[in-house]
């Protein structure tokens, strides 16, 4: 059942059976999950659901990486909540659809390559800290719906057995056959044996009814004011903030995972028209998802065609198959969902412990901290490149040396190698002896690289320095843009152009 089919801009090999059934497995997942988030935001479970389909159809179809699902998220969820209950629904549909024209614009600037500056620390602990939200988040399917008080006796040890059981058939299943999708097997087998006996348990119907109609287009009533901006702005900024780390990291990660390579600016660009539309068809918007996006590939999904079966089936379960899927055994669901935690979580970040740098091991375990107790993987992302960032500074600062020779006609040459840079300005002035040094000097900047204005601003005075003592600089081996710059220090300074480089002092390649 194997064909080559070419969807737009990509050529790939499907498996049209492994396909569906992959697709018909996150459909099922996605339906709690959706009413979920969309109770966490405060709003109706149909606005969760309705931005399940329309982000999960979108990119699908225009994304930059196969394979991988969108739907409603906690991320967002959490972010928006405030603004629910200040200013109501239609205020979020609103500042979904400005998150969304915000997520284009970094798509069609190409900020997507922006990911490369997140440390592999940093993803590990993403990667953590989600895998245990998605687990923490399952803890309260151990609660009575009613009371709220955590289940005990016969009614914890029946909801206990079932997730049990789907967790070793999803566990189990890989090891004798691949034939079909073992989240799928188990879901139906724990669906079978509560039907067969007629067992009372908590079912996807206790959440909230799923029932509805095709998402209904409406432009969001707001008052279209310079208040009204004012107010959603800030959010919308942080909604697309927030989604687009989510999905170029879950990009990376399914990268890694199926060995290929996805398009994160194009990724950008989907998610971007996808929250647009979703918040003209009353859709709480969202962005990638990882935890359905490794069920997806976990059941052998790589093509478009999975995430394009899990929205229409999403989308056919709200219209048409509701009474059905609200049968479905919430211990069936949770037991998926546990599984889909222990393979998110990187075991192999453990084994690092005690190997990796010490603030390596820092980044990874404040993001991971963050993700948990704050819920913001934006902000957990940022901290983490913050963190790295200021640490590479700090060793970079300390790799500024200076070999120093004076030849046969008494001039002096000091030889930099190492970055200057703004934080290695202070021990690059160490290096001269203004007072005692001869007549004449050359800095040579052949293993060097002068990177910011606070390199130019240093080697400025410098030369001043040096002037004032009636002494004359040479700089060697500086880039014309370098030489541009230190135009205003006149004649003070004498560069020699011979083999001089052609990097610039900030270097921005799109990819």
């Amino acid at each position: 059942m194997e064909r080559y089919i070419n969807l737009f801009d990509f050529t790939q090999k499907v498996d049209y059976k492994t396909e569906i059934l992959s697709g018909l497995t996150v459909a099922l997942a996605l339906v709690p999950e959706a009413v979920a988030f969309a109770f966490l935001a405060g709003l109706p479970p149909l606005t969760g659901l309705y931005a399940a389909f329309v982000m999960g159809i979108v990119t699908a179809v225009f994304g930059g990486r196969p394979g991988m699902i969108s739907g409603a998220t906690g991320a967002v969820a959490v972010v928006i909540v405030s603004l629910a209950q200040s200013h109501g629904i239609e205020y979020i549909f609103a500042t979904v659809v400005l998150a969304g024209l915000f997520q284009l614009a970094a798509g069609f600037l190409r900020l997507g390559k922006l990911m490369r500056l997140v440390p592999h620390p940093a993803i590990f602990g993403f990667v953590n800290g989600l895998a245990i939200i998605i687990f923490m988040s399952q803890l309260d399917q151990f609660r009575n719906p009613d009371t709220g008080a955590w289940l005990s006796g016969n009614a914890l040890y029946l909801f206990g057995g079932l997730v049990l059981i789907t967790m070793l058939i999803i566990w189990g299943l890989p090891r004798l056959t691949k034939a079909v999708p073992a989240s799928l097997v188990a879901i139906l087998t724990v669906f079978g044996i509560v039907w067969g006996f007629g067992i009372d348990t908590k079912t996807v119907g206790d959440m909230a009814s799923i029932a509805g109609g095709f998402p209904p287009f409406h432009i969001p009533n707001v008052p279209f004011t310079f208040e009204t901006l004012q107010v959603i702005t800030p959010y919308a900024l942080v909604v697309a903030g927030v989604g687009l780390i989510e999905s170029l990291l879950t990009l990376n990660i399914i990268d890694e995972i199926t060995e290929t390579r996805g398009r994160g600016n194009k990724e950008a660009v989907a998610q971007g028209a996808a929250n647009v539309l979703s918040g003209f068809l009353s859709g709480m918007g969202g962005c990638a998802m990882l935890g359905q996006s490794l069920i997806n590939i976990s059941s052998g999904a790589r093509a478009r065609l999975s995430g394009i079966v899990a929205a229409t089936m999403l989308l056919v379960f709200i219209m048409f198959g509701s009474s059905l899927i609200e049968l479905v055994p919430m211990a069936a669901l949770t037991g998926l969902m546990i599984m889909v935690a222990v393979g998110t979580f990187e075991w192999a970040s453990l084994r690092t412990f005690g190997k990796m740098p010490k603030s390596d091991l820092l980044v990874m375990v404040l993001v991971t901290l963050v993700t948990i107790f704050l819920h913001n993987l934006a902000l957990a992302v940022i901290v983490g490149v913050i963190i790295a960032a200021l640490r590479f500074s700090w060793e970079s600062a300390k790799r500024i040396r200076a070999r120093k020779r004076i030849d046969d006609n008494g001039v002096k040459h000091y030889e930099i190698y190492g970055p200057l840079f703004f934080g290695s300005v202070a021990v690059f002035n160490e290096k001269f002896d203004v007072l005692n040094d001869p007549e004449e000097i050359v800095i040579d900047f052949e293993e060097s690289r002068v990177v910011d204005m606070s390199a130019i601003e240093a080697l400025n005075k410098l030369t001043e320095r040096y002037h004032k003592v009636g002494k004359k600089v040479h700089l060697k081996h500086l880039s014309k843009d370098c030489r541009r710059l230190l135009d205003k220090a006149g004649a003070i300074i004498e560069v020699n152009v011979v083999d001089d480089p052609t990097y610039k002092v900030a270097v921005d390649q799109s990819v």
